[in-house]
């Protein structure tokens, strides 16, 4: 199974965006299953429903960080690399889907709302829009990180 196709079948499962793409990358940055699960459950949605950066872009900049992050001791070259990296990241997701903004993804459907949770749901977005980002960041990820 290659790594889309795993974060694919925890988005499935109930998990949301950002949580399959962390959990994806999990063995790879020695992170247990279950803490990447917990770290990056808030994020969904936009981050907590609130439609603003697509989760599975926030998560994939965690990913990012985790391997080249500026960290106790680094030198503040780290930070040129983990900025290119993330522009990497949000532009080629914003070439192949229009926008990094859960919103602007979903056609102002509003997660927030019943009506538009039922919207979500009447429209296949799961399918339609969220899976397919979900593998455009593991797909840019692992060329980004060379895996």
């Amino acid at each position: 199974m290659t790594r889309g196709d795993h974060a694919v079948s925890i988005f499935s499962e109930g998990y949301n965006c950002a949580q399959s793409v962390l959990f994806a990358f999990s063995d790879d940055l020695g992170i247990a299953g279950n803490t990447a699960l917990k770290i990056s459950s808030g994020f969904g949605g936009g981050i907590g429903r609130m439609q603003e950066v697509c989760g599975a872009v926030t998560c994939g900049i965690m990913v990012i960080g985790a391997r080249y992050g500026r960290g106790e001791g680094d030198d503040r070259s780290a930070s040129v690399i983990i900025y290119a990296k993330t522009r990497e990241l949000m532009c080629r997701f914003a070439e192949r889907h229009g926008s990094c903004c859960c919103s602007t993804l979903l056609n102002g459907c509003e997660l927030m709302i019943d009506e538009g949770r039922k919207s979500y749901s009447d429209n296949g977005f799961f399918s339609k829009v969220c899976t397919p980002c979900v593998r455009s960041v593991i797909e840019i990820l692992e060329h980004i990180l060379l895996l």
